[in-house]
């Protein structure tokens, strides 16, 4: 869809679109094959879209997919997607087989409420900026997560989900998404191509589960709070900070087991290393 068909269509149904979720719908169809492409996507594969807006990414989508499930916050968005693709909508054509399935939801309280088996799907999504962040860390937890995450999100974000250890944007969120997904590569997409621009940048980031995941199940709190605890405060050493849940004495031993020196910050830590001191601290190595 054109920028000039988007705001008919808004306007034909007066739609006034609302800042607070992040309604900047992608139009620029290199950009979204680009997406689509990222995805590798077969007849066979079932798709999670997040926020499909007014369906550009959506029409792709069911173009190189088998099924595709919609999730859109907006209900005036969701009249706009059950008349544009009717025919592809659960139940709507007997004789043919559903692709789409739309629901009208709070995307992110619906994953925290109805936990799901996604192994089987990818997700491929041009995700609101407010809710982008928490989006990938629940999806990306445990043993359930999609085989892919392709997103579009806010630059600032997508440079933390693939940083490495020493980069300025390594932190919680990167280790978080990391433990489970390795990342695969990223690009930028310039405001213009958006309607209506956003005052960011944005990049779309590809990840690929892990197989086999990198911690077992019973490891991921303490995981998760070495990590929280690790990048509190991002200046100060990260053994001082420990102390605050670990005897002095083993944490100690697990620094020099595995050669980090007691004067290194959380930043200069590589996610095997996070891993591994994880593993001493808990008892499981």
């Amino acid at each position: 869809m054109k920028p000039s068909e988007m705001r008919e269509l808004l306007d034909r149904r007066d739609i006034q679109l609302t800042k607070s979720l992040g309604q900047n719908f992608l139009h620029d169809p290199h950009q979204l094959a680009r997406i689509a492409d990222a995805a590798e996507l077969t007849p066979t594969d079932q798709v999670l879209e997040i926020g499909p807006g007014l369906g550009p990414l959506t029409e792709l989508l069911l173009a190189k997919a088998g099924k595709v499930l919609a999730i859109e916050k907006d209900g005036r968005l969701v009249d706009v997607l059950r008349e544009r693709f009717a025919s592809d909508l659960a139940g709507q054509v007997p004789s043919a087989p559903a692709k789409l399935e739309l629901l009208h939801a709070d995307a992110l309280e619906l994953l925290k409420q109805e936990p799901r088996d996604w192994r089987d799907w990818k997700l491929v999504a041009n995700l609101p900026y407010s809710v982008a962040s928490p989006i990938m860390v629940e999806f990306a937890a445990g043993p359930r997560a999609p085989q892919m995450l392709v997103a579009t999100l806010q630059l600032e974000v997508a440079k933390r989900l693939m940083a490495q250890a020493d980069d300025d944007d390594y932190g919680v969120l990167t280790l978080l998404v990391q433990i489970d997904f390795k990342p695969r590569g990223w690009f930028k997409i310039p405001p213009g191509c958006f309607f209506p621009s956003p005052d960011v940048d944005s990049a779309c980031v590809c990840l690929v589960r892990r197989e086999p995941s990198l911690l077992p199940e019973n490891l991921r709190k303490p995981f998760m709070r070495l990590v929280k605890l690790s990048f509190s405060q991002r200046r100060k050493m990260m053994l001082k900070l420990l102390k605050q849940d670990w005897p002095k004495e083993k944490l100690a031993a697990a620094f020099a087991k595995l050669s980090i020196s007691p004067q290194e910050r959380a930043e200069k830590l590589s996610l095997e290393q996070f891993v591994a001191l994880t593993r001493i601290l808990a008892g499981n190595s």
